[in-house]
């Protein structure tokens, strides 16, 4: 596996915290939101002279859901058990399958710029090494391979003795990319697991269907502090992930969206709740 500074090489580095923010240009900050803001970033990343960006996102109580999960058969049963339980749905445009998100999971998009001669693999390697290396001076037992039982399975979920506390997608936009990992950094990594096994019990039903829906077992997934045993929040990792840029960067920008990444964003968001008009009630 390539080391992540193999692959992002650059010197400066565009961060953005969008961790506590309950607004964006006039937009309640949901997931929806989020999604829209990588897409842009990935636009902007199109350039061969574009610096690479790191953002940071949080949100409470929220079900994201894969594209095959919105042809669940009894889809609507299942936005209505997660909304019974306090959470919010929504369907995002990058691969993979549902993923529960509250306030004990960090979410990092970083956003590689002229990706033309990367292939998807090395660009999931760099997220991974990434992580591997934020979190040295607690384990070097980090691995990346599918965990049967987990929810949204792939080839690069992170776990730690078998037990997955990480995933990754990743969504393409002409030359950029966005690698997208949500970290659950601390609290119920059961019980999240427990909710997504719920939602397909009653979405699908046990019906036969076209795609193969994970089977969860709740007992394969866990928080970094539990797999750990070290007291670790959100906050602590995002100065982790900080400081982790400060090592290999000799310049951090934070600005604000330009003027034309607005526009970008107001075209990507309408797109966002268009996919999403099924699912609301």
């Amino acid at each position: 596996m390539k080391n992540w500074k193999e692959i992002v090489h650059h010197t400066a580095f565009r961060y953005l915290d969008h961790t506590e923010k309950n607004f964006f240009h006039g937009r309640e900050y949901t997931a929806l939101t989020s999604f829209a803001v990588d897409d842009v970033l990935a636009l902007s990343a199109a350039g061969v002279d574009t610096a690479p960006a790191l953002r940071l996102w949080v949100h409470p109580d929220t079900v994201v859901l894969g594209i095959p999960d919105a042809r669940l058969p009894h889809l609507e049963e299942g936005i209505q058990l997660l909304s019974d339980r306090g959470y919010r749905a929504i369907v995002r445009n990058s691969g993979g399958l549902a993923v529960a998100l509250d306030a004990g999971v960090l979410n990092i998009s970083l956003v590689l710029p002229d990706v033309r001669g990367l292939s998807i693999h090395d660009c999931y390697e760099a997220m991974v090494s990434f992580i591997q290396h934020i979190l040295r001076d607690l384990t070097n037992d980090i691995e990346a391979y599918e965990i049967v039982g987990s929810y949204c399975p792939g080839d690069y979920d992170l776990s730690i003795n078998g037990k997955k506390f990480a995933g990754i997608s990743q969504r393409r936009v002409r030359d950029g990319a966005a690698i997208q990992i949500y970290l659950d950094v601390e609290g119920k990594g059961r019980e999240r697991a427990e909710l997504i096994r719920d939602f397909y019990d009653v979405a699908q039903k046990g019906e036969t269907t076209k795609f193969d829906y994970p089977e969860i077992k709740p007992d394969v997934m866990a928080s970094l502090s539990d797999l750990l045993d070290v007291e670790l929040t959100v906050d602590g990792m995002k100065q982790r992930v900080r400081h982790a840029l400060q090592e290999v960067s000799e310049e951090i920008v934070t600005d604000d969206f330009s003027e034309d990444e607005l526009v970008q964003f107001e075209k990507r968001y309408e797109q966002m709740v268009k996919r999403n008009e099924k699912i609301r009630s």
